[in-house]
C-alpha cells in the first residue's frame, strides 16, 4: 500500500508545472524577438567591432537572451521536465515566422504551417 503511494507522489512531483510551461512559452516569444533584434542590428552594422559592440539592436537582442535564460531558470526553479519544456521553447520559430511575415513581408507557406501544426502536437504530446 505505501508503494502503491509513494509511485502515486513520485508521479505527481513528475509533472510539470503550467507555470513553467507559460515562462517556457514567454521565454520562445523573447527569444524570436531576439532573432529579430540581431537580424535587424546585422543590417545596419558596420564591419568594424564597435559597430556591433555599439549597436543598439544588436545589445537589446543581447539582453532579451539574458532574459531568456533568466525566464529558464526560474522554469526550471517552479518544476518542470526538460522533456516537456524544450519543445515548447521550439514554438521561438514559429513566433520568428510571424515576426518575419509582419516585419518583414516574408510568406508562410503551407509547408512551413504543416511544419507548425507538426510543432504544436508535438509540444501537446510531450506534455501529456
Amino acid at each position: 500500500m505505501v508503494t502503491n503511494n509513494l509511485k502515486t507522489s513520485k508521479i505527481k512531483n513528475m509533472a510539470t508545472p503550467k507555470i513553467s510551461m507559460i515562462l517556457f512559452l514567454i521565454a520562445a516569444f523573447l527569444g524570436a524577438i531576439g532573432q529579430y533584434l540581431y537580424k535587424s542590428g546585422a543590417e545596419k552594422a558596420g564591419g568594424s567591432i564597435s559597430s556591433y559592440l555599439l549597436n543598439p539592436r544588436l545589445l537589446t537582442g543581447v539582453v532579451c537572451y539574458i532574459g531568456v535564460m533568466v525566464l529558464f531558470v526560474a522554469a526550471f526553479k517552479k518544476g518542470g521536465s526538460l522533456s516537456v519544456l524544450y519543445p515548447i521553447y521550439a514554438s521561438t520559430f514559429i513566433w520568428a515566422a510571424i515576426i518575419a511575415m509582419v516585419i518583414y513581408g516574408t510568406p508562410i507557406k503551407p509547408i512551413n504551417v504543416g511544419g507548425m501544426i507538426l510543432l504544436v502536437g508535438g509540444m501537446f504530446l510531450m506534455g501529456k
